[in-house]
């Protein structure tokens, strides 16, 4: 079985730049035990495989190593792909994934992307998760999968040296978003998910789900400029509405190609 495979750069305007995802269209789901090692052998942060559903489209997104719930860039690449490559032709997208429905809207040259909010928490921070970014934050909370840590400023951000080998065994989480007020924008953050097979990612739209409310309240204001500050960089948009996150990036195509898969 010959598939198209495309790889994007999402949440950027600019080629090597944003976080890297993979779109693979289906006519069928292939076993999920192939479609996890397709996104092994594509080692990119994400692998997004989508089947037509009707009207709608089914979407899946895998890392190296697992089937995750939501995926912001690997969401946004393959809209990009739909809208600008394979020319689907309505103003609005519907996705049915394991986070319920997402849609995603064109609006220019951006795709607006309407996610569920995280359901987080405020707790005292774990001396583990202390020990592992060697830094106390102003705050810490704790979403569905993930710590989130508020840091006292953007150069302590910039400058953090994590212990991935701790990150990795915190229990029954994703990984951690270390967050701080931004100089040019309205946040920054970064994001390490080494359990994942990801020690930090690049751009990462689902840990804006928790970001965003954050923000919103400390910030007076539910519409947002962020910055993920990843060596590669990713520039976010986002719209705190209801019990909803919209988030707004940009992609550029970078790869067009077939994969072989034997047997099917």
């Amino acid at each position: 079985m010959k598939l198209k495979l495309y790889q994007a750069d999402a949440f950027t305007n600019k080629l090597f730049g944003g976080n890297p995802a993979a779109v693979c269209p289906l006519d069928k789901w292939l076993p999920g035990d192939v479609m996890q090692q397709i996104a092994n052998e594509n080692n990119l942060a994400e692998t997004a495989f989508f089947v037509k559903e009707g009207n709608d489209y089914a979407l899946r997104w895998f890392t190296p190593v697992y089937e995750v719930d939501l995926c912001g860039h690997a969401t946004l690449a393959t809209a990009f792909i739909l809208f600008e490559v394979l020319k689907y032709d309505k103003p609005e997208i519907k996705f049915h994934t394991r986070s319920g429905i997402l849609n995603v809207e064109k609006d220019g040259t951006f795709f607006k992307m309407d996610f569920p909010k995280d359901e987080v928490s405020k707790i005292e921070t774990p001396p583990a998760l202390i020990e592992a970014i060697k830094q106390t934050p102003l705050e810490t909370w704790k979403g569905k999968t993930d710590y989130m840590a508020v840091l006292p400023s953007q150069k302590i951000l910039e400058e953090l040296m994590p212990d991935f080998g701790m990150i990795k065994k915190f229990e029954g989480m994703r990984g951690v978003i270390c967050t701080a007020k931004g100089q040019n924008v309205d946040f920054v953050s970064r994001c390490f998910y080494p359990a994942y097979g990801i020690d930090e990612d690049p751009a990462t739209g689902s840990a804006h789900t928790t970001m965003t409310p954050y923000w919103a309240g400390k910030l007076n204001n539910k519409k947002l400029t962020a910055q993920q500050l990843s060596k590669r960089k990713g520039d976010l948009i986002c719209a705190l509405v209801g019990d909803r996150v919209e988030i707004s990036g940009q992609a550029k195509l970078y790869l067009t190609g077939e994969i072989e898969i034997p047997g099917f």
